[in-house]
């Protein structure tokens, strides 16, 4: 992509190689690397790498019959998707959120780039495991990505030649490193994408030995895409076309995907040709980052009206339906707009204006070609998770592990009148996260079948349908509808003859009267003799399975193990489990915990052989903690559980901690003080010396002082195991002269470290602005700004402006810093040592201290692989 428009690489960035995180503290991560640490990358020394496999193959997708008249058997589409939001810090097997990327729209892609790196952080990055599991599941090739950035963007030459490095007998280091990672995660091959400059013509032949290299040791099936940028000569000029300057790289492909700058392909597509390739092995760009389904997109230079189109279609950054929306229903809905188009209709998308949604052009594909399947309808992520209709987890979750083969269109309702609504319902989920609910005012005119699922499933003779719904309404008639190959559009009815009486209910379709033929469509119909304004149904479960095979249950886990178990604050852990493998038609593992009433609580699930659980967190002053392994098949039947237990430490005694909004006011002036004794304590004693009150049991109590003076404070926590005890001498000074303080720090220019921009130096932290990208960067490894006051003040307090303050995630706020004070600028004292923060905007008081000099030092700019500095505002106070 040109980078000289592409906000994404904002991220600045590091010259330095980071080190693969050694410590398991916290949950495993997805793995980035430099060319150096990739070279160093071996899954043994690696302590998350087990974690970031993916275990489901590669499902085969088709298309089997179009969707309209305007779909393209032929032609592709490949998406450049961010699916995270960082390339650092991505949990390996899912998080804690519900809102999440749970991209949904798998059917109309035939090639998924993961989007990611930046100089920051690491060039090198492999898909992370849940998203490959879920491309894999909706039979889509998932490819990792190195991005070699523009200088501008802190790109270094030096990472194109590392990764050209060649040995004597021929062969590449680095290239042959990719193909094991790809292998060993699971993946499908990489994405290439080198933009540094500095290249020439001898680079240029390097890189052409390297694509020959990877195609000659690459597995069968593995894919190589190139992306338009770097030419014959070396250099960095984007085509946006097949030209006779980029060429060789595309015949050393597997595809290209060309540049955004163009306003027809036909000449891309004849040149294709000439080359003996097929023209659909190019991936014309379109870049819908910045304005999403407002793009204006010249659709005619890829799919002339009544012709065939010259190429495929390249998508870069589809996630803008994540990144601009503000929940998962709103998400879902520009998902819709995106993929289908505003009528919502896959069949039905010549008039949905200048934006016809990927329906228009593409077929959907289906998976869903052997029995059993199954599908709970899950999104990938939920508010709670539910067993059966039973809650079992009140948590936020995500994982795309979970995720379900989804509806293949959404959505088509085919009724006489005013059709029935339909979506996903995260509020009603029967097993996982979310469910369907179908809603809105029935009546005879306005009988509704949906048509859900294309599929290209064989009726054997003890085939059944099983469907689970929900309504507290019993008088409308639900049926499942199925079609046949022959005749995809003509529909069978089986009726749902069990009331649901507002309780999770089941019933079972018989389907051998027509063994030996093919499902082609599911759906459900519901119509109804009486009017009912506000109906609502849900539909937590669709099954379609051979009896007999039903009946068969999964194998119970084997050998279960926990291991690298760390305790923090006495009341966390951290554990990896790791089990054997059953090999019997594993849908996935889920993990529960026994809570001291005998409950169960559901605390994560994976398809893989391991899981790992972060920051358990103690339950009162339980002892022991047992956890249970369960395996699922794809009947969703559940195995007997194998168990593990673990120890806990002995209960903690309080530490005693506290903070407080200001150290310096006027008299009679309140303040706010601030409890941060640690989490297991369950009483507070506070003294304020010549404070109103004197005393105080509240958590975090406000006090006045009448009369001028320094004053101490002193806080005891307590619990039942014991006592602890701080006291801060003279912390508290009360003097008139306190209506004075002020930002001393303002419009003062300080000097610093380095800049990562011209535009984004010191002047930048002290100017009082914090919009508009008015912030301190810096990629020095030991990052530091300082001011001159110009006088002796009396310094009260330090606040820190960082990148969330400015608008930027909250993934690259300062974790760790100090800052120092001076009278002379050669001696300092230490005022503010900060190990882990996380917040947007930090506020430090501090006793007062006369100081003219003033020091911030970074020691860990981000909170998580990225070494970009960035500060917003520095403000000193005093007076």
């Amino acid at each position: 992509m040109d980078l000289r428009k592409f906000p994404f690489c904002l991220i600045f960035l590091v010259l330095l190689f980071f080190s693969p995180i050694k410590s398991m503290a916290d949950q495993p991560v997805s793995s980035y690397w430099f060319p150096e640490g990739l070279m160093e990358w071996t899954p043994e020394n690696d302590p998350h790498s087990v974690f970031n496999k993916s275990t489901v193959p590669l499902k085969q997708s088709e298309s089997l019959y179009q969707d309209n008249d305007h779909a393209h058997s032929k032609a592709k589409l490949s998406a450049l998707s961010a699916l995270n939001p960082h390339t650092s810090g991505v949990p390996s097997q899912g998080g804690k959120e519900f809102f999440a990327n749970t991209f949904s729209y798998w059917q109309y892609v035939d090639l998924m780039v993961y989007w990611a790196g930046s100089a920051g952080e690491g060039i090198i990055v492999p898909p992370s495991a849940d998203v490959i599991d879920a491309a894999h599941k909706n039979g889509v090739p998932i490819l990792g990505n190195i991005f070699f950035p523009p200088t501008v963007y802190g790109g270094k030459f030096a990472w194109v030649e590392q990764m050209l490095v060649q040995n004597d007998d021929g062969s590449f280091p680095a290239a042959d490193k990719l193909l094991e990672v790809a292998e060993y995660y699971g993946f499908d091959g990489w994405f290439i994408n080198q933009e540094t400059e500095g290249g020439t013509t001898k680079t240029a032949e390097k890189m052409n030995d390297f694509l020959d290299y990877l195609q000659a040791n690459k597995r069968e099936g593995m894919h190589i895409q190139w992306y338009d940028s770097m030419i014959d000569n070396g250099r960095i000029s984007w085509q946006n076309a097949l030209t006779d300057r980029n060429q060789t790289f595309f015949e050393k492909s597997d595809s290209m995907f060309l540049n955004f700058w163009w306003n027809s392909q036909k000449n891309s597509s004849e040149k294709a040709k000439q080359l003996g390739r097929s023209e659909y092995d190019l991936y014309t760009g379109i870049d819908v980052e910045a304005r999403g389904t407002e793009t204006n997109i010249p659709w005619e230079g890829i799919f002339p009206e009544g012709q065939k189109p010259y190429t495929s279609l390249g998508i870069y950054r589809p996630d803008w339906a994540f990144k601009t929306a503000s929940s998962t229903e709103e998400f879902f809905e520009k998902e819709n707009l995106f993929w289908v188009g505003k009528n919502g209709d896959p069949r039905k998308t010549a008039d949905n204006g200048q934006w016809k949604g990927m329906a228009h052009y593409f077929t959907a594909k289906t998976v869903i070609n052997e029995l059993p399947f199954t599908t709970n309808f899950n999104t990938g992520s939920g508010k709670t998770f539910v067993l059966d209709g039973k809650t079992v987890s009140s948590n936020e979750w995500n994982n795309r592990s979970l995720q379900d083969i989804l509806p293949t269109w959404r959505w088509i309702r085919e009724s006489n009148g005013t059709p029935l609504e339909i979506d996903f319902d995260w509020d009603q989920p029967f097993y996982g996260g979310s469910s369907l609910k179908i809603s809105g005012e029935i009546s005879k005119s306005n009988a509704t079948n949906f048509k859900l699922y294309k599929t290209n499933l064989p009726i054997e003779k003890d085939t059944e349908i099983s469907i689970t719904y929900k309504t507290k309404f019993d008088s409308p008639t639900m049926k499942v509808g199925v079609s046949f190959q022959d005749h995809p559009d003509k529909f069978t009815f089986f009726d749902v003859k069990k009331k649901s009486h507002d309780r999770w209910t089941s019933d079972q379709l018989k389907l051998k009267k027509y063994e030996g033929k093919t499902i082609a469509t599911i759906s459900i119909l519901l119509e109804n003799d009486k009017k009912i304004e506000d109906y609502v149904m849900n539909i937590g479960e669709l099954k379609i399975y051979n009896k007999e095979a039903d009946k068969e249950s999964p194998a119970t886990v084997k050998h279960l193990q926990s291991s690298k178990q760390e305790f923090q604050q006495g009341i966390y852990t951290n554990l990896a489990l790791n089990w054997k493998d059953t090999q019997e038609n594993v849908s996935r593992y889920d993990i529960y915990r026994i809570l001291p009433d005998g409950s169960k609580e559901w605390v994560g699930a994976t398809p893989n052989t391991t899981y790992y659980l972060s920051n358990l967190k103690r339950i009162g002053k339980e002892k022991t903690t047992k956890l249970e392994v369960v395996t699922v098949n794809e009947h969703n039947q559940r195995s007997k559980p194998i168990s593990t237990s673990f120890e806990w430490p002995a209960y903690p005694i309080p530490t005693a901690d506290f903070d407080v909004k200001q150290t310096v006011a006027a008299p009679g002036e309140e303040i706010q003080f601030f409890n941060k004794s640690s989490e297991v304590t369950e009483e507070w004693e506070w003294y304020f010396e010549g404070g109103s009150p004197e005393t105080s049991t509240e958590e975090n109590p406000i006090v006045m002082y009448s009369e001028e003076g320094k004053y101490t404070v002193r806080l005891t926590a307590k619990n039942s195991e014991g006592k602890d005890t701080v006291t801060k001498e003279a912390l508290i000074t009360i003097s008139k002269d306190a209506k004075n303080i002020t930002n001393l720090a303002l419009n003062k220019i300080g000097t610093v470290s380095g800049r990562c921009a011209a535009s984004e130096g010191a002047e930048k932290a002290t100017d009082g602005i914090v919009t508009n990208n008015s912030k301190w960067c810096s990629l020095d490894k030991n990052a530091w700004l300082q001011l001159d006051l110009r006088e002796s003040k009396h310094l009260t307090k330090f606040v820190l402006k960082h990148a969330e303050a400015g608008g930027e995630p909250a993934a690259f706020n300062t974790k760790a810093f100090s800052i120092k004070v001076s009278q002379d600028g050669v001696h300092w004292s230490d005022a503010v040592a900060v190990n882990d923060n996380t917040l947007g905007i930090s506020e430090h008081s501090i006793v007062p201290v006369e100081a003219r000099y003033v020091r911030l030092d970074i020691i860990q700019p981000t909170q998580g692989g990225d070494q970009a500095t960035r500060i917003y505002e520095f403000e000193v106070y005093g007076f």
